[in-house]
């Protein structure tokens, strides 16, 4: 398979979802070693969430994490463009809209919290998908992506390295339904900006305030960030 690219085609991407949508959660616990289930719940405390708040959980997949957040007593609605990986999730009882993290289908202003997870690597433009992020955010809203980084201590991201080269394609092959797209995966965190290069973006593209909290050794960051009044 060729090696990922961020100029990535989107039918191509919700295509590669929807093959992977029914052992999707499954796998990634394996791959993470059961850290999938600790980074949503420090994404969720992050966000500090409030009963009654409307939340946007855009790239939700199976809605794993929008049931996460919905703990929280805020009203959560899973946004997804894979209509399988949301099939996938069917029997979780939270709204579920098929929507594109670059022309979302909600009104400006209606929400007050957005979040991605392990998403905004695969929107076609992730710049443009922060600025239709603040969009549907009111003002003084808040955004928080929860994405795979840089680790910060070298000689485990020497390890992290190998790991995504040579031995999460090899479990993929044994638990996924279609391991070509965790070869793609692999490709796109490998290619993915640091903390730093990341909150910039996040800085330029409709939001202030960007900070980040490292997770695992910086396999996993979560940044914050406000909507400016």
């Amino acid at each position: 398979m060729a090696k990922a690219s961020l100029d990535k085609k989107p039918f191509d991407v919700a295509s590669m979802f929807d093959d992977v949508g029914e052992k999707y959660d499954l796998t990634n616990t394996i791959l993470s070693f059961g850290q999938d289930r600790v980074w949503r719940k420090k994404a969720r405390e992050r966000l500090a969430l409030q009963p009654g708040e409307k939340v946007l959980d855009l790239a939700a997949g199976t809605a794993v994490s929008t049931v996460e957040l919905s703990k929280s007593g805020a009203w959560v609605v899973a946004c997804d463009f894979s209509q399988g990986m949301l099939a996938a999730g069917r029997d979780r009882d939270v709204p579920k809209v098929v929507g594109d993290g670059m022309q979302l289908p909600f009104a400006d202003n209606s929400f007050d919290a957005v979040t991605i997870s392990y998403g905004l690597r695969n929107i076609h433009d992730f710049r443009a998908g922060l600025r239709e992020m603040a969009r549907v955010t009111r003002p003084g809203g808040r955004l928080l992506v929860n994405e795979f980084s840089t680790p910060t201590v070298p000689v485990f991201g020497t390890l992290y390295k190998e790991y995504l080269m040579r031995l999460l394609p090899k479990v993929a092959r044994l638990v996924s339904s279609n391991p070509a797209a965790y070869e793609y995966l692999a490709d796109s965190i490998r290619e993915w900006p640091g903390q730093e290069g990341l909150a910039r973006e996040i800085n330029r593209n409709g939001w202030s305030d960007s900070g980040w909290q490292d997770l695992t050794f910086g396999i996993v960051a979560i940044h914050s960030a406000i909507k400016p009044e």
